[in-house]
């Protein structure tokens, strides 16, 4: 499938506003509404937009520390942490990595003894290293430029 300027506009639009209706979208593309309609299938049909999510304040849903585990596994007990994580409830992202730990996972705790707790349940079988988020810093980089900085590398190879 073929992207162009418009379709990564409206791409960007919707990451910054998944919840803009048709008709608005297609004036900040100056698109007509069923023009845009029929992009907006096409790239979900074609896999390019997966879904649509919101953004959540967990602080005020009562927890106020996140942090990020490096978490290396011991004994090829890789299956047993997936498990683990994909059943937790604290438990907001995991990716499995190269280098130095197996696994990062993103967790959200009302407090430092839900951390704990969880480093507690993984010990017998791996090994984390904590990392507490105090802030995060917004990105404003849209896909138009973070395409147009791929397409700029490999022709400049």
């Amino acid at each position: 499938m073929k992207i162009d300027d418009i379709d990564l506009l409206i791409i960007d639009e919707l990451s910054r506003d998944s919840r803009l209706s048709m008709r608005e979208l297609a004036k900040k593309v100056n698109l007509s509404a069923p023009s845009v309609t029929e992009r907006v299938r096409r790239l979900e049909s074609e896999g390019i937009i997966t879904g649509y999510t919101i953004e959540i304040n967990r602080k005020k849903l009562g927890f106020e520390m996140e942090c990020i585990m490096e978490v290396t596994v011991r004994n090829g007990d890789f299956n047993k942490l997936k498990t683990f994580v994909q059943n937790h409830p604290r438990v907001l992202g995991c990716w499995r990595t190269a280098g130095k730990a197996c696994y990062f996972v993103r967790i959200c705790a009302g407090d430092l003894g839900e951390i704990e707790d969880f480093v507690d349940s993984i010990a017998s079988y791996a090994s984390p290293s904590t990392n507490i988020i105090f802030s995060e810093v917004k990105i404003h980089t849209s896909l138009k430029q973070q395409l147009t900085k791929n397409l700029h590398d490999v022709t400049s190879e």
